[in-house]
């Protein structure tokens, strides 16, 4: 098989290490591959929705697009039909200019709605390698322990230098990665996206890195075309020479498309001079309202100019995933409790991150069975308990089938499960 096609895992989204099992504890853990290489957008494991073999990216909300057409397309094209209707009442320059600018106009709007949904926004791809430090040198597979359930963690954030000013980048679970500045996971496409602005009902689709100017294209010419059709709409009405009353009365359909303009124009024009604020001052939505930089502490911000510059006219970066590029599928089997031959020894002596990388599943520890329903809380009380208390109960989810019981006044707690970590040795991992 070529060393160009990729090994990805379901299930976890893990690769082992060139392995087919390996043992956790005196349990076994197998993983098997598909011998057919698959694309790599059949077994994304965000929640897009591709088309065209993969070359063209949805979001999961993509059917909101019809809504979206519908909202541009009828009121626009219904006014390109009255203006052609009724072109004989009208100078024919004035009527064929107006028809033909309000044809290219809808054509424009609707042609910058697409590129934006169904481009790739500028997903990052998920890490599927160990977590290095970068620059200290030390590695930081050191784990934390946070909340009460006792999942572990990789370190929250690290600090990163732009511009002079110190800014902190979060670690994220689910894509396993540090995000590069500016970055976001969203929640609806489950990705990670470069310099993240919003995900956007109107258009179903995530707005980041590689689609923000084809979205501010849309907006833009969306409230052109409201503000265009508005317009035109009430100077038919005026240019009849009997009062406004009977105009309206013998002409519905310019009243109609001069009331919906002028009540969409208020939302469609608000965003776009919010959005041109936005890159003016070089924020996005999010960080507009999450971080709310004060004046000259945004360290992206060059000036006026420079940001424009940076956002219309400058090229947009490649994509930083080949969705139509071959991988090797591979699932992950778990076993959710240990066979009546074997008993549970706790965790072994693993690296840290190689015990993230093989037993989380979703950023979240895959627990046994038997410790799903565990509460540590009343566990640990039972550590401040004397030894000599006639209370013998013992701890049934720290023994496996056929495991003796704890000598009586022995306490067993969970974190003798951690004590049992350091005394465990040797751990067959292949």
């Amino acid at each position: 098989m070529d060393d160009q096609i990729q090994i990805l895992s379901r299930r976890n989204s893990m690769t082992p290490d060139g392995g087919s099992s390996w043992n956790y504890g005196s349990q076994s853990m197998h993983s098997t591959r598909s011998s057919k290489p698959e694309r790599l957008y059949k077994v994304w494991p965000g929640n897009n929705k591709f088309l065209c073999g993969g070359r063209l990216v949805l979001g999961p909300d993509a059917g909101s697009l019809y809504l979206s057409s519908f909202l541009i397309g009828f009121p626009a094209i219904t006014f390109c039909i009255r203006m052609l209707v009724r072109i004989k009442e009208h100078d024919p320059l004035y009527g064929y200019g107006v028809l033909t600018t309000g044809v290219i106009l809808t054509f424009m709007d609707l042609l910058f709605l697409y590129m934006t949904s169904v481009r790739d926004p500028g997903i990052i791809p998920r890490n599927h390698r160990p977590i290095e430090d970068e620059g200290s040198g030390s590695s930081s597979r050191e784990l934390v322990a946070t909340g009460k359930s006792g999942i572990l963690r990789i370190p929250r954030t690290k600090d990163v230098t732009i511009n002079g000013y110190t800014v902190k980048v979060k670690f994220c679970d689910t894509c396993r990665l540090y995000r590069p500045p500016r970055a976001s996971h969203c929640s609806i496409c489950n990705n990670c996206v470069q310099r993240f602005d919003h995900h956007c009902p109107w258009v179903g689709q995530c707005i980041g890195l590689r689609n923000y100017r084809f979205f501010i294209f849309f907006i833009s010419s969306s409230t052109f075309l409201c503000i265009y059709v508005f317009t035109f709409s009430l100077i038919n009405l005026l240019r009849r020479r009997k009062s406004l009353v009977h105009s309206m009365s013998r002409d519905v359909v310019s009243v109609i498309l001069v009331v919906y303009c002028f009540v969409a124009v208020w939302f469609v024009g608000g965003l776009t001079l919010f959005h041109f604020y936005l890159m003016s001052t070089n924020q996005t939505t999010y960080e507009n309202f999450r971080y709310r930089y004060d004046k000259g502490k945004n360290p992206h911000n060059f000036g006026v100019v420079k940001n424009i510059k940076q956002v219309l006219f400058t090229k947009t970066p490649p994509s930083a995933i080949n969705f139509r590029e071959l991988v090797i599928v591979e699932d992950v089997v778990l076993p959710m409790t240990p066979s009546d031959n074997e008993s549970y020894t706790g965790f072994g002596k693993i690296s840290d991150q190689d015990m993230t990388q093989r037993l989380t599943q979703s950023g979240r520890w895959v627990l046994q069975s038997n410790f799903q329903n565990f509460n540590h809380e009343d566990s640990d009380e039972k550590l401040k308990k004397k030894v000599g208390n006639q209370d013998t109960s013992t701890d049934q989810f720290l023994l496996a089938p056929g495991q003796a019981s704890a000598p009586q006044g022995y306490q067993a707690t969970s974190r003798d499960a951690a004590d049992m970590a350091k005394k465990s040795e040797n751990v067959d991992v292949s």
